[in-house]
Order: C-alpha cells, then structure tokens, then sequence
C-alpha cells in the first residue's frame, strides 16, 4: 500500500483492483458515490449475458467492500471549481461527467484520486492524482496537479 493512508479509487481502479500491486493502492481506499452509479449503469447496458453478469459481480462486489462517499453540497460546490478549471484548461466538464464529479468529492474531502486514467483529470487545480500504473504509485505527471 501507498504511504497515503486514505485516498479515493476511481472506477478505472475498482474494475482492475485484482491485477493492482498494493503498493499502488492507498491504505484505506474509499470509492465516491458516483463510483458507485457508473458501475450500477454497467449491466443495464451489457450486450451479452456475459456481459451483464460480469458487470453485475463488479457492481456488487463495490457495494460489498465499500461505504461511498456521498456527493453533498461540499462536493457540489466543489463541482463549480473543477468545472471553472476544465473550462480554463480548454475542454468541456461533460465530456467526463463522472471523472468531474469523483474529482469533486475528492476535493470536498481533501484525498487523492487514484486512477488508471490520470488524462481524465487533467486541468482540474488543487487535485492530486495518482497514477496507479506508476512504478510505485506515485503522483501523475499530468500537469493541473500537485504531487
């Protein structure tokens, strides 16, 4: 595990927790409530049985081994400023809905956001992301964040 004791995983992280080095991971991992509604959307829109069932594990082993954080108004007023700053960055808050408003309930709670896509964060100002395929889970190069 990290040295970061609590930090939150993206949905990129919760789909490939099993193939993560621990290392990469905080000590307590926390999932955002929207973490939670992008894995719900995954089996209603599976093509295939296998498809659907697969899905549905992931959505119910989430619930099972994680209490998410809510989107309160902390979180949406921290919205307006990740919204501002990817407008300022020169691209548009709904193009990455859900990676904006996990980057919202991080910055509501002053955590990290751990993930396997760090681009989908990048130009939101004061968030710290990690990338979980850095050699030791360090902090993302992508410029917009602090280490």
């Amino acid at each position: 595990m990290s040295d970061h004791p609590r930090g939150i995983i993206d949905t990129s992280v919760v789909l490939s927790l099993a193939d993560l080095p621990t290392q990469a991971l905080p000590a307590k991992p926390v999932i955002t409530a929207i973490t939670l509604a992008e894995l719900s959307v995954g089996p209603l829109v599976a093509r295939t049985a296998a498809e659907r069932a697969a899905r549905q594990a992931h959505l119910q082993q989430a619930e099972a081994d994680f209490e998410p954080l809510p989107f309160d108004a902390a979180s949406a007023r921290a919205f307006g400023r990740v919204a501002a700053s990817l407008r300022e960055a020169g691209r548009k808050p709904a193009a990455r809905a859900y990676a904006a408003l996990i980057a919202a309930t991080a910055l509501a709670n002053d955590l990290p956001v751990y993930t396997a896509n760090p681009r989908d964060f990048a130009g939101i100002d004061g968030l710290t992301v990690r990338d979980v395929h850095g050699i030791s889970g360090d902090a993302s190069p992508v410029p917009g964040h602090r280490a």
